[in-house]
């Protein structure tokens, strides 16, 4: 699993020229679904969604706090492109999960996020449309996470 996380100051997603979800400063959160993905996976990636510090704390120390320290807000948003690799000029999607489990997964994945923090404050786009994203992006700050996969050695997996 796979999240490329950006900072923001605001965003939004838009179907069909209609904006079905946005939020004000926090996280744009685009998450990639491999194909043998599992719940460890998904909480691994919840879990550092919510902490990762990328935001100054309360005396104003810079990357001293994360998003549910600053009750911001989180938009998640699927992209099953995030598990592609490249063969030659064209993707490839064989490791991304496939999109009759994947709604479930995510799906899953959002009420993990929700049930973890304020339910209110986790937005997301809608599965599997076509959407247009509006990013202003603050800093730029973007940070790539992947969960850790079950074939590394324990001792160099990360909690």
């Amino acid at each position: 699993m796979k999240a490329v996380i950006q900072r923001v100051i605001r965003s939004s997603v838009s179907v069909e020229d209609e904006v079905i979800s946005s939020i004000g400063r926090g996280l744009c959160v685009f998450i990639g679904i491999s194909r043998d993905d599992t719940k460890k996976d998904m909480e691994f990636i919840a879990r550092k969604i919510l902490s990762l510090r990328l935001f100054e704390d309360a005396t104003g120390r810079k990357w001293g706090a994360g998003a549910k320290d600053r009750r911001l807000e989180v938009l998640c948003v699927s992209q099953f492109t995030l598990c592609s690799a490249l063969k030659g000029n064209k993707l490839d999607f064989h490791d991304a999960m496939p999109s009759d489990r994947s709604q479930q997964f995510y799906d899953e994945f959002l009420a993990l996020l929700r049930s973890n923090y304020e339910a209110d404050l986790v937005k997301d786009g809608k599965f599997g449309a076509y959407m247009e994203v509006n990013i202003v992006n603050d800093g730029p700050v973007t940070v790539e996470i992947e969960s850790p996969r079950r074939n590394k050695p324990a001792d160099q997996q990360e909690d």
